[in-house]
C-alpha cells in the first residue's frame, strides 16, 4: 500500500464534504484501487469573514501498484519515524539527561526503547507534588523555588495551553503527536493545524510518558537538581546531585530556560555558552468573544470553529526589533509563574476546553546584546533585574497590571472595564513603565495601534496588560555543533529550549528526539 496527500479541499463552513470524490478528482485513479481516505489536516480559512471556509489535506491510502497520472494534484507521504542505528563506541556508563522538560521526556523515552536505560535528574516535584505546590503558591503566596512552574515534571510547558503548533519543518513532529495520542492525547490533535491539549490533560500525559521510560530500565529522579558538572581533559565527567556523584560519558542537557544556576555552573567550567536575543513584554488580556467576533464575525460560536486564536507581529524598520504576540491561549487565564524569591513572572495558562472568559497572549518586544551586554549571563541579569523590580514595585506576588487605555497614555488607572483580570493571586494597578524598559514600553504601544488596524478591538481601553512577561525563551545558548555535541565538552548534548535550541512543547520535543537519535548512532547501550 502507498499513502499519498491532497492538499486543499475546500469546504465551505455549513457544507460536509466527500473526501473519497475528491480523492478520486486528485488522482484520477480506479476507484477500487482506492482503499481508504483520512483527514491528515484540518485548517480554518478566515480571510473572507462572511464566507469561512475549512480547508483539508487527506491521505489516501491506495493498492500497491496502482497506476497513477504524473501530473495528478497528490505528493507521496513520508514520514520520518524515530529509529536509528546503533553506534559502535563504548558507554561505559548510562546517559544522563538533565530536566523532565518535553525535551528531556522525548530524549527519555527514545533512548529507553533503544535499550539505553536513561537516569533523569529532575530538579523539581513529581505531578501531583508539583500541582499542590503550585495551588500554594498561588493561595498563600508562598514559593517553592524547586517545585513551582518553572520547575517540575513536564517543565514549564505544563502549566500553559498545550500548543502544539511549531515553526519548524521536521519529519519527527509527526512522531511527536502520535506519541501523545498513544499515552492518550485526543486524536483530532493529529489533524488540527493549530493543536493544543491543554494543561489539564497534559499533565496526565506527561507522567504516562515517564512510567513507560521507568518501566523499560530508565531511572527518574525528583528533586535532583545538577549541582555541578565534573569536565576532565575536556569531556563529561560526572554530575552531582545532592551530594552524590553520578558518573557519565554521555550527559544530556535539557533543564529548560530558567535554569539560572545551571547556566553559572556551566560558565564556572568553561563549558561554551553564549547569550541570545530573546523578548519581553506583558501578558495582554481581552474577552474570548471580542475576539471570537473580530476573528469570525456573524460566524462567532460556530461549532465547527471553535474559540479564535491570532498570532501578530510588526518589526520597527529603523531599529530592527520586533513587537509581536506569542503563545496566544484562547479561554485561558494569566498564570504568577515565578521561579525565584522576591521575583515576578507571567505566563498564559488554558484548559483543554478553552472555557474561560479571556483570552490571553504574551504581547512582547525583542532585545538583544545591545540592550543587556556580551557577557554570557548578561540576558539572565536583564530578565532577573525586570522581575525583581516588579516585586518591589507592588511589594508581593501580586502582579503589576494596567489597562490598555492608560497604558497607551502613560498614565496609573485603576479602572477595570469588562476584561477582569484573572492573575491567580490578585494584581496591582501599576504604570508598567515603572517596571519595563522604556524602549520595551515604546514599542509595545506601537505595536498595539498597528495590531489594532488588524483586528478590531486589539486595542479596547480596557482591555488588561499584566506584567512581567520575561521567560519567552533561553537567554543564553550552550552551544553544539553539527553533531549535536558541545563544541567545548566531549559527551555534553545541549538540548531544547533551555539549552537555546527550541521554544515551545513540539519543537523541544523534536529536538529532544533528534538529541537521543545522536546519542544512539555514536555509542552503543551501555553494560552498568
Amino acid at each position: 500500500m502507498s499513502i499519498y496527500l491532497i492538499n486543499n479541499i475546500i469546504v465551505p463552513l455549513e457544507s460536509e464534504a466527500d473526501f473519497r470524490r475528491e480523492a478520486l478528482r486528485a488522482l484520477r485513479c480506479r476507484s477500487s484501487d482506492l482503499l481508504a481516505v483520512d483527514i491528515y489536516r484540518k485548517s480554518i480559512d478566515a480571510r473572507k469573514k462572511d464566507n469561512i471556509r475549512l480547508n483539508y489535506t487527506v491521505a489516501a491510502t491506495l493498492k500497491e501498484g496502482a497506476s497513477l497520472p504524473q501530473n495528478g494534484r497528490y505528493r507521496l507521504l513520508q514520514e520520518k519515524k524515530a529509529q536509528f542505528s546503533q553506534g559502535n563506541e563504548p558507554m561505559k556508563h548510562r546517559p544522563v539527561i538533565i530536566g523532565l522538560g518535553p525535551a528531556g521526556i522525548f530524549c527519555g523515552i527514545t533512548l529507553a526503547r533503544a535499550g539505553y536505560r536513561p537516569i533523569i535528574l529532575e530538579q523539581g516535584a513529581p505531578m501531583e507534588e508539583r500541582c499542590s505546590d503550585v495551588n500554594t503558591f498561588w493561595r498563600e503566596q508562598r514559593l517553592n523555588e524547586s517545585s513551582n512552574i518553572q520547575f517540575g515534571e513536564g517543565g514549564a510547558g505544563t502549566f500553559s495551553d498545550g500548543k502544539l503548533m511549531t515553526r519548524i519543518n521536521d519529519g519527527f513532529c509527526r512522531t511527536v503527536l502520535e506519541e501523545f495520542v498513544t499515552h492518550g492525547a485526543p486524536k483530532e490533535i493529529l489533524t488540527d493545524a493549530k493543536p493544543h491539549i491543554g494543561t489539564d490533560r497534559l499533565r496526565t500525559l506527561i507522567v504516562a510518558i515517564r512510567k513507560e521510560i521507568i518501566s523499560l530500565g530508565g531511572e527518574v529522579r525528583f528533586h535532583s537538581p545538577a549541582e555541578d558538572l565534573i569536565v576532565k581533559d575536556g569531556k563529561i565527567a560526572a554530575v552531582v546531585t545532592r551530594g552524590e556523584k553520578i558518573p557519565c560519558d554521555c550527559l544530556i542537557l535539557a533543564p529548560g530556560n530558567a535554569a539560572r544556576p545551571l547556566f553559572s555552573c556551566c560558565l564556572a567550567r568553561e563549558i561554551a555558552i553564549e547569550s541570545k536575543p530573546f523578548s519581553v513584554g506583558a501578558r495582554i488580556e481581552h474577552l474570548q468573544e471580542a475576539i471570537d467576533a473580530a476573528m469570525y464575525g456573524d460566524y462567532a460560536g460556530h461549532p465547527k470553529l471553535g474559540h479564535a486564536e491570532y498570532q501578530l507581529s510588526e518589526r520597527e524598520p529603523e531599529t530592527g526589533r520586533a513587537v509581536y504576540t506569542f503563545c496566544m491561549c484562547p479561554g485561558g487565564v494569566v498564570v504568577p509563574a515565578a521561579s525565584e524569591e522576591k521575583s515576578i513572572v507571567t505566563n498564559g495558562m488554558s484548559y483543554h476546553s478553552r472555557a474561560g472568559d479571556n483570552a490571553n497572549a504574551a504581547l512582547v518586544v525583542s532585545v538583544d546584546q545591545r540592550d543587556f551586554g556580551s557577557h554570557p549571563l548578561d540576558g539572565v541579569c536583564f530578565q532577573q533585574a525586570i522581575e525583581h523590580r516588579a516585586f518591589a514595585t507592588v511589594g508581593d506576588y501580586c502582579a503589576p497590571a494596567q489597562t490598555v487605555g492608560h497604558f497607551m497614555q502613560n498614565i496609573s488607572g485603576a479602572e477595570w472595564g469588562r476584561v477582569m483580570p484573572t492573575y491567580a493571586i490578585g494584581v496591582k494597578p501599576c504604570n508598567l513603565s515603572s517596571i519595563l524598559p522604556s524602549f520595551v514600553t515604546e514599542e509595545m504601544r506601537k505595536g498595539l495601534a498597528v495590531f489594532e488596524r488588524r483586528i478590531k478591538g486589539y486595542a479596547a481601553p480596557d482591555a488588561v496588560l499584566t506584567a512581567p512577561e520575561t521567560r519567552t525563551s533561553s537567554p543564553v545558548r550552550i552551544i553544539r555543533g553539527d553533531d549535536l555535541q558541545s563544541i567545548s565538552t566531549a559527551g555534553l548534548y545541549p538540548c531544547g529550549e533551555g539549552s537555546g535550541y527550541a521554544g515551545g512543547i513540539m519543537s523541544s520535543a523534536v529536538d529532544g528526539i533528534r538529541t537521543a537519535g545522536a546519542v544512539i548512532e555514536r555509542f552503543c547501550p551501555p553494560n552498568d
